[in-house]
């Protein structure tokens, strides 16, 4: 009696996960759809300033020893009046980067910019904070916010600030680049994952009167769309995502300019990697249950509020992966086939929930590549495996985020740590900017012994058609646990050293 309960149970909880997935798996279809459909519609400033406004560049930077004199010198080469610009260099470092910084923004100064560093006697909400202070003292109507790894083009402010000609504009976002996508398979899978979000989802959002959000830097926002809008708040990870939301709300118009790339660093390492995702998975969780509630209650149209639910809630995914993870075992498919009729159940569930799930999320990236490179994108498709596996690889990491922001646990903004991996020698180790440490790893590598078991028994019951399936998820935990535990074994061996990527 108790063994047919749980087969009950487990068979409820199987599916409710599977519906979940597809759920999200057919919204990557209509935003490939809305895409598509709308792609040709680029926006274009309906009117240009008679002169151009005075813009603040805030460059929000912690311990960015590697990075800092690339960020500077870049934006000493932007096409831009410098009697109407402002540097900012909001500076909450504590290593040598301070005086780095300091030595060459007085180079800045000795060359006619109006360019300042800004401390603050403590980092209490980190970004957010440091942004905050800053736009407290800035002279600027307009906001162009940077990254520390961030390279602009020279002509990014004159492209993009003439949009804000319109007074109910109230932020413009460009399309980030990526500088190191060739340097290993995690950057390039890293920049396949990235292109579906900017060239699909914010292109189609953007050109159909859908909420998007911008992505924290590369983009510029006006000072009074931040201000009434209540200002850049820290009881999120993800400040960008919250303050985006809650300018729309009040009505602000977004811009998001596709043809305008601003190259960056991508993580060179898994656990820098990991540690981005985390704060980026459990920021858009707090950001959802913060502005969602708001945007039911408001008398937006339906098709928005659904958007913006699908949007905030897409993370809840991962813990449906998880849950997956857990609910799979050798004996479940077998069983499952031979109660529901086999071939009838494969073809009316298990194909259809695989289209809905899998291939959606192949067809979503590689319809992003495609798009990007019209001539070149079918080198990606034998890639496309791995970039899979690595998206399973991260579903305990960040179904903890989910959790942990579920919960109202809090965490500090742990930074991504980059190196200035542009120069053929790389300082892409350094200890004291290494990712947080915990037992997510350990909980990977049971996974992936455990998907290998998996593997071979579908192997010796000759389950053939479920083992790439299968294989996936043991390459994804594998190659995420195992790359985590051979960093950190060798971490005291590449601590600030260069070493070759040749």
């Amino acid at each position: 009696m108790h063994g047919e309960v749980g087969k009950v149970l487990w068979t409820i909880s199987y599916f409710i996960v599977v519906l979940g997935l597809s759920a999200y798996g057919i919204h990557r279809y209509s935003i490939i759809y809305l895409y598509f459909k709308n792609r040709h519609c680029k926006p274009a400033a309906a009117s240009r300033f008679a002169e151009l406004p005075v813009v603040t560049v805030q460059l929000p930077i912690y311990n960015e020893v590697h990075v800092v004199e690339r960020l500077l010198k870049a934006i000493s080469e932007i096409d831009y009046p410098r009697d109407k610009l402002e540097i900012q260099v909001l500076d909450d470092s504590t290593d040598e980067t301070r005086s780095m910084t300091e030595r060459t923004v007085a180079k800045l100064r000795a060359r006619g910019y109006d360019a300042v560093v800004l401390r603050r006697e403590d980092r209490v909400g980190f970004k957010a904070g440091a942004l905050d202070y800053g736009f407290q003292k800035a002279k600027g109507e307009f906001f162009f916010i940077l990254d520390a790894d961030f390279v602009p083009p020279p002509n990014i402010l004159r492209e993009s600030i003439q949009h804000f000609a319109d007074p109910k504009v109230g932020m413009i976002q460009t399309r980030w680049g990526h500088i190191n996508r060739s340097y290993s398979w995690l950057t390039r899978a890293e920049a396949i994952l990235l292109d579906g979000h900017l060239v699909l989802e914010q292109t189609a959002r953007s050109r159909t009167g859908r909420f998007f959000n911008f992505n924290g830097t590369a983009g510029l926002w006006r000072k009074s769309c931040i201000r009434e809008s209540g200002g850049w708040q820290h009881d999120t990870l993800t400040e960008d995502l919250d303050l985006s939301y809650r300018a729309q709300l009040r009505g602000w118009k977004f811009v998001f300019l596709a043809d305008i790339v601003t190259p960056a660093e991508l993580p060179v390492d898994i656990d820098g990697f990991k540690s981005q995702q985390h704060r980026w998975t459990k920021g858009s969780i707090q950001t959802c249950k913060k502005v969602l509630p708001r945007i039911w209650s408001s008398q937006l149209p339906l098709f928005i509020k659904v958007e913006a639910t699908a949007h905030l809630t897409a993370n809840f995914a991962y813990l449906l992966l998880a849950f997956l993870c857990v609910l799979l075992h050798p004996s479940s498919a077998g069983a499952s086939s031979a109660a529901a009729g086999g071939v009838a159940r494969m073809l009316l569930i298990d194909l259809p929930i695989f289209v809905a799930t899998t291939v959606s999320a192949a067809v979503f990236y590689l319809c992003a590549q495609r798009e990007l490179y019209p001539k070149d994108w079918k080198r990606e498709i034998w890639f496309f495996p791995f970039v899979l596996a690595l998206g399973i690889g991260l579903s305990i990491n960040n179904a903890r985020a989910v959790l942990e922001a579920m919960f109202n646990r809090r965490s500090d903004f742990c930074r991504t740590p980059k190196y200035g991996i542009e120069r053929s020698k790389q300082r892409w180790q350094d200890s004291r900017y290494a990712a947080v440490r915990t037992v997510i790893p350990l909980i990977e590598f049971i996974f992936a012994g455990y998907f290998t078991y998996f593997v071979f028994h579908a192997f010796q019951n000759h389950e053939f058609l479920s083992v790439p399936f299968l294989m996936l998820f043991q390459i994804g935990f594998a190659y995420v646990a195992c790359g985590s535990i051979w960093q950190r074994m060798m971490r005291p061996q590449w601590s600030s050293r260069d070493i070759s990527v040749a």
